[in-house]
């Protein structure tokens, strides 16, 4: 019975489709009609990180195998990491993580130095490493990373002396030297020479050549490490032979003599020569040290005011030190050349152990003294029309304009000594593109402008120059030309 809206109606029952719901016998419910269900679509959405490749599997990439045979496993998991970072962060596809990470590996250098195209008009210039190598040198140095004889004698499978060939190339190169010891670098064997001279005793020197060498060293502090003395004479622009026979007694343990390479006195000015100090010296029976500092082993004639160790040898010095990076052009090493009872007596100090030369080095200078010419040398001796021939079809090809140009030798090599050469003429705003570029150019910043000086680039990378000089000059703007 229907009444006011409302079935009286068993407790629950089903019929078919029909649910009629109740809570106790004969009380009224409402009906309530189950149509059929309508279907609902499942959407799924996959989060597109979970398409980045996996570490594991960029990992057994052949190609990143063999990337990390050449650049190790850190590094290439470090790449691999930035790259899928950047995938999770939206900016590149999980789709293109694969090539990005073969990109990016097949392009990451062996080590984070930079080559540089030196378009400073300074040969031996510190901040660029010094010397560039030759490519004999280069070679050596790539013979000798593997195993090598650099202490044994094959014949007869016994220890041999170290660095044998490279002392026979020295002393071949300068006959005035009677023996030759090498060390890590031009510092180094001034250290050894006075420590095992003079340790404990006195080193008569100039005040006119306590030099300051690169990145604030001094002299005075180098040779006070060695527990010398300092026994000082003369005054800073003039300095007698009386002077040091003054000052050299009992405690003297040898006389140092240092060439002022990085620096001129001129005017009132007196100084003792090497023949007047080996006089002195050789009465007195105490050793007569030489630093050359810039490592010429026989005169240049473009350089009459540079010492080298064959002339300061002849004059008297027991021994001469020098770098073999600079003027000789070769890898960082430092030279001892002398009388063969000093030089051993350096090559017994126990200090000769903690700075001897590394294969590396022997191979590189032996080559470089073997084979005489060098980067450097041809760069000093470059020759100035050339140099302007270049020049002017590289400003020919920029729009620029060509000026005289002075280089230098650098690494406090003859200082005042100009190169005379050419150089093409930028806006000053090009110089900070060129060195940010690829390659990587320095140029030299001078009165507002920006001077590219060909004396240092090989004449085969001209059209890498060109290119690097075209590419700064696109982002230079009018305003700035």
């Amino acid at each position: 019975v229907e009444a006011f809206g409302f079935l009286v109606v068993p407790p629950v029952f089903k019929t078919g489709e029909i649910e009629h719901l109740g809570l106790a016998g004969s009380i009224p419910v409402r009906l309530r009609q189950r149509g059929p269900r309508r279907s609902r679509r499942q959407v799924t959405q996959i989060d597109p990180r979970r398409l980045i490749p996996r570490t594991d599997q960029l990992l057994a990439l052949p190609a990143v195998q063999q990337a990390r045979t050449r650049l190790g496993e850190s590094l290439v998991r470090a790449v691999i990491r930035d790259i899928q970072d950047a995938a999770r962060r939206g900016d590149l596809i999980p789709e293109q993580v694969h090539d990005a990470v073969l990109r990016s590996l097949a392009a990451y250098p062996t080590t984070t130095l930079r080559p540089v195209l030196n378009a400073t008009g300074v040969v031996v210039h510190t901040n660029l490493g010094r010397a560039p190598l030759a490519k004999s040198s280069v070679e050596a140095l790539v013979a000798a990373s593997g195993y090598v004889d650099v202490e044994l004698d094959l014949a007869t499978g016994t220890r041999s002396k170290r660095g044998a060939a490279t002392r026979e190339a020295l002393l071949t190169a300068c006959p005035a030297a009677e023996d030759a010891l090498v060390v890590n670098n031009g510092a180094a064997a001034l250290v050894l020479a006075t420590t095992a001279l003079a340790s404990g005793r006195e080193v008569v020197v100039s005040r006119g050549e306590l030099i300051e060498i690169g990145a604030g060293f001094r002299l005075p502090d180098l040779i006070a490490s060695t527990g010398a003395r300092l026994r000082e004479v003369g005054t800073t622009n003039r300095t007698h032979l009386k002077d040091y026979a003054d000052a050299i007694g009992p405690q003297t343990g040898c006389v140092l003599k240092v060439h002022q390479s990085n620096f001129r006195v001129e005017g009132f000015t007196a100084s003792a020569t090497v023949p007047e100090l080996r006089a002195l010296t050789e009465q007195q029976a105490i050793p007569l040290v030489v630093d050359l500092g810039s490592g010429l082993l026989a005169p240049d004639r473009l350089l009459p005011d540079e010492p080298d160790a064959a002339s300061t040898l002849a004059d008297g010095a027991d021994i001469v030190t020098a770098s073999g990076d600079k003027l000789l052009g070769g890898p960082q090493a430092g030279i001892v050349l002398g009388r063969a009872g000093v030089v051993g007596q350096l090559a017994r100090h126990p200090l000769a152990r903690a700075v001897r030369a590394d294969k590396l080095t022997l191979a590189a200078l032996e080559a470089t003294v073997r084979v005489g010419a060098s980067p450097v040398t041809q760069a000093l001796h470059a020759d100035a029309d050339s140099l302007r021939a270049r020049a002017e079809r590289l400003a020919g090809a920029v729009g620029a304009s060509v000026v005289a140009h002075d280089g230098r030798v650098g690494g406090g090599g003859a200082p005042g000594v100009p190169l005379p050469g050419w150089a093409v003429r930028l806006p000053e705003g090009a110089a900070e593109r060129l060195r940010a570029g690829d390659p990587a150019v320095l140029p030299r910043v001078h009165d507002g402008a920006c001077l590219v000086d060909l004396r240092c680039i090989p004449e085969s990378d001209d059209d890498r120059l060109l290119a690097a000089v075209r590419t700064a000059l696109a982002g230079v703007s009018e305003a700035d030309r």
